[in-house]
């Protein structure tokens, strides 16, 4: 999954800290793109 730590090939930290920092706040984010059509981030704030 997007979120997991150490997603991806070596590119940074990812969206693993985003996310754990949101959440703190009471906010989320979810990876809702569909393959082939770009990157889609739905955030719901409380």
């Amino acid at each position: 999954m997007i979120f997991d730590k150490g997603f991806g090939k070596n590119t940074g930290l990812g969206l693993f800290p985003a996310r754990e920092i949101l959440s703190i706040t009471g906010i989320t984010i979810r990876e809702t793109g569909e393959p082939g059509k770009g990157a889609r981030f739905e955030i719901t704030a409380p």
